[in-house]
């Protein structure tokens, strides 16, 4: 998931070079979009494994 957040980042940043500021748009928000399920993933994950251990 966090691979993908990248890869739309860069692609962003290349289109925002680019002067394309739909694409840059669009690939900025979906790398946000797909970072905060990353970050809710993430917690989730750290809450069940500590949950686990007691």
């Amino acid at each position: 998931m966090l691979r993908w957040t990248i890869t739309f980042i860069i692609l962003a940043i290349i289109a925002a070079i680019f002067g394309f500021g739909g694409i840059a748009a669009g690939a900025a928000s979906i790398a946000k979009v797909l970072f905060f399920i990353f970050l809710v993933l993430f917690v989730i994950s750290l809450v069940r494994g500590r949950q686990s251990k007691v």
